[in-house]
């Protein structure tokens, strides 16, 4: 693109429905905004987009062939060591990478839809990638088909929100080392793994939807090393496993709807300190499953379509404790092939044993207080367009009013 040599920083270059062949530097700060269909295409020699330059934009272009490579991680977009990078109202169209920062500071990546090619993970990147980063805000994307939806790897102080992720062969959003985020109103739905977050702390997730992420390892939201996160006003529905929590530390997960999971909560003995109080379970396979004896977690005021107890006083919560973790949970944990026994008789009759004689199950881990209704959700997990406060109401009169972002 000529007029690149010629721009002086600053400057604001428009280009108009034309297709441009090759790798593109930017080196100097420029806008470069993108009209009528206008496209760079890469020729699959490389990088289409490289940026070496502080506050560049790059808006309004299809931008496709990107290299594949097993080597390079070439990308429709790239930004290396960069500040104040705006990228928006792109389509980026079956690029190896789509989108890469690294080593990146305060960057904006909105308003792009971002489209990967079916192809085998080996030839497919990631859509939006993060490696090295802090203050990034990844906004209003719609990301379909790559290897991982969004990746973050030692990225801090940054927020994912509004964003649709669908359809990947691994995970919707992957994030590792990462530090101080905010996940907030985002779809993840049918990917291969659902979502994973690995060894980080003071992870915020809220307002999103973990849905029809399926597989024998799949799960809509898996938190494995995390300390201190906050888990709220989330749906998890028709997933595999809801939530699974491995190896966590002060988790607070609350007003969440876990509906028509295989598995709504797996919880393993590693996990200490975690709070679950005022969510709902509703139409899961299993409410509640374990490896092991579970210690110092709490779980209060939660509604289980399974209890049956009773209300004598009229408060709208149970007056007896209710074992969400039941027998053949804990038999199908320690022994998968037992599954096939799900919908028989058998497993009728253990459901009935355990009613009549609780101590078949551990109580180690139980609701104290479970309520008799489900909550009434106002504006649950909603994208709710920015950051007008979200109101939940639960049966037991609490309201509350959350900043949505």
């Amino acid at each position: 693109m000529e007029v690149l040599a010629i721009a002086a920083p600053g400057d604001t270059i428009h280009v108009y429905g034309e297709v441009h062949e090759g790798t593109i530097t930017i080196e100097k700060s420029v806008v470069l905004i993108g009209h009528d269909g206008a496209v760079i295409d890469g020729g699959e020699q490389g990088e289409v987009v490289l940026i070496k330059s502080n506050d560049v934009t790059i808006e309004g272009f299809t931008i496709r062939g990107s290299r594949i490579s097993n080597l390079e991680d070439n990308a429709g977009i790239k930004a290396s060591e960069c500040r104040n990078t705006v990228i928006q109202d792109n389509f980026l169209d079956g690029c190896f990478f789509a989108i890469y920062l690294s080593g990146s500071k305060g960057a904006l990546v909105e308003h792009n839809t971002v489209v990967g090619h079916n192809v085998r993970d080996d030839q497919m990147g990631n859509g939006i990638h993060l490696w090295k980063c802090n203050s990034a805000i990844i906004r209003n994307n719609t990301v379909r088909n790559h290897r991982d939806g969004i990746y973050f790897e030692f990225v801090t102080d940054s927020r994912i929100i509004d964003n649709i992720s669908t359809g990947h062969i691994r995970y919707g959003l992957h994030f590792m080392f990462s530090h101080r985020n905010e996940y907030i109103g985002n779809l993840f739905r049918d990917n291969g793994a659902g979502v994973a977050v690995m060894y980080s702390h003071h992870m915020i997730m809220r307002h999103n939807r973990f849905e029809a992420n399926r597989g024998a390892s799949a799960y809509g939201l898996l938190l494995k090393e995390i300390n201190d996160g906050e888990v709220t006003d989330n749906l998890m529905m028709d997933n595999t496993t809801g939530l699974m929590v491995d190896g966590c530390n002060r988790i607070s997960v609350e007003r969440n709807e876990f509906r028509n999971n295989g598995w709504a909560l797996r919880l393993f003995a590693n996990a200490l300190y975690c709070a679950f109080n005022d969510n709902a379970f509703i139409a899961n396979t299993f409410d509640l499953s374990s490896n092991g004896e579970l210690k110092e977690n709490v779980m209060s005021g939660n509604y289980w379509d399974r209890y049956v107890g009773y209300d004598l006083d009229h408060d709208k919560v149970g007056d007896t404790p209710h074992r969400p973790l039941g027998f053949f949970a804990l038999l199908v944990e320690r022994i998968p092939y037992a599954m096939v026994f799900s919908r028989s008789l058998f497993v009728s009759l253990l459901d009935r044993a355990e009613r009549l004689l609780p101590t078949l199950t551990p109580a180690a881990l139980q609701d104290e207080h479970p309520l008799m209704r489900q909550q009434e959700w106002v504006g649950k997990a909603d994208k709710n367009n920015g950051n007008a406060p979200i109101s939940v109401r639960t049966m037991n009169g609490r309201s509350n009013d959350m900043d949505h972002g």
